[in-house]
């Protein structure tokens, strides 16, 4: 079967906006004023989980050992951002000032606040990281800031093969349990439920919806109504909640409220008017990023955390709109150089394991 550069395409565009959001919400605190950084939101992380949607079928097997490899990937991954963060803390090569940091992070709560220094490797970091529980990386925080998606992602695509396998025939009624939750927690917000309970609720509900929409194609008819649907979403989110409600769209994200869940229609409308429409006929750097987006999207944690060397000398010399066309390309360039470097940190790793699996397998068929 021809491969679909569109869905390559989208996720090239998904993840170069994530980068975006990335320069715009950690280092363009310093120097971007608010309503850029909330614009940045348009195009966001919704698009990733409507578009595992309409990629992912009903084979457990095959989704579980797709699964496996990402796991192994990102062990791989963690394992090498551990070391580097260590054999930069202990040569003194953080780029960062401590104390700095620490006053940065004061804005995030405690979870990301950087830790004491120390000569000996904190392995239970390690295993944490292993096991997704996302504490500090010191010497590049972006990394585990970005990373509540990887564990959301994983109980999403489990679930949802789980019901794409076992009640095809009911994939509608999942979708409206999904928004009726998602409505629920949201009207009774003292039922919201801890922990990624309410981002699966919504979350589900965009991956089920989008693998619905599979091989099909929007009317010509339909997409000034469905266009014409968000902006009536949109006009009733500012008279409900008032013009306040934008500057507060971020916080809103952690879990998806209704303010952001309206704020995302937009992208997701867009996604599917453009897809079986927009043919995209030869790659590009675009499909290129979406081909490989799991190692953009390791990259652009730490250079999102790089791009602070460069923008604290020089958030006062420019005006911000001059700075941010400066440290966003450049945070593209260092994604894009990063990538290139985990791939090989990967390929690497996945040659250990098939040494380390030589070595001791047992010689008797």
């Amino acid at each position: 079967m021809k491969r679909d550069l569109y869905i390559d395409f989208a996720k090239g565009v998904a993840t170069i906006s994530i980068i975006f959001i990335h320069t715009a919400f950690w280092s363009g605190q310093f120097y971007m004023p608010t309503e850029a950084r909330v614009f940045s939101l348009v195009f966001d992380v919704a698009l990733f989980y409507a578009l595992s949607g309409i990629t992912s079928g009903n084979n457990i097997e095959k989704t579980l050992y797709r699964l496996l490899k990402l796991q192994i990937t990102y062990m791989i991954f963690v394992t090498f951002l551990f070391f580097l963060d260590y054999f930069f803390k202990v040569f003194g090569l953080t780029f960062f000032s401590f104390e700095w940091l620490k006053d940065f992070y004061s804005t995030f709560g405690s979870k990301y606040v950087p830790t004491s220094i120390s000569s000996v490797p904190q392995w239970d970091i390690l295993g944490n990281w292993y096991l997704h529980e996302y504490s500090n990386c010191d010497t590049f925080p972006v990394v585990m800031g970005s990373f509540w998606y990887l564990k959301v992602y994983y109980i999403l695509t489990v679930l949802g093969v789980l019901i794409l396998r076992f009640f095809p025939k009911h994939i509608d009624w999942f979708i409206g349990i999904c928004i009726a939750l998602t409505l629920i927690f949201n009207i009774f917000p003292q039922y919201y439920p801890n922990g990624q309970v309410g981002y699966v609720a919504f979350y589900m509900a965009v991956f089920l919806i989008a693998n619905r929409m599979r091989g099909k194609k929007i009317s010509a008819k339909m997409i000034p109504v469905l266009y014409g649907l968000v902006g009536l979403a949109l006009v009733w989110m500012f008279w409900n909640y008032g013009g306040e409600i934008f500057y507060k769209l971020n916080k809103q994200k952690f879990p998806p409220k209704i303010p952001y869940i309206i704020w995302t229609l937009f992208s997701l409308v867009t996604l599917f008017v453009f897809y079986n429409r927009l043919k995209i006929e030869k790659p590009n750097f675009f499909t290129n990023v979406g081909q490989n987006a799991i190692f953009f999207y390791f990259a652009q944690g730490m250079s999102s955390s790089l791009v602070y060397f460069l923008v604290v000398p020089m958030k006062d010399l420019m005006p911000w709109y001059l700075l941010v066309l400066i440290i966003y390309p450049v945070n593209i360039l260092l994604a894009v150089v990063i990538s290139k470097g985990l791939k090989k940190v990967d390929d690497l790793g996945w040659t250990v394991l098939a040494f380390l699996r030589a070595k001791t397998a047992s010689k008797n068929p």
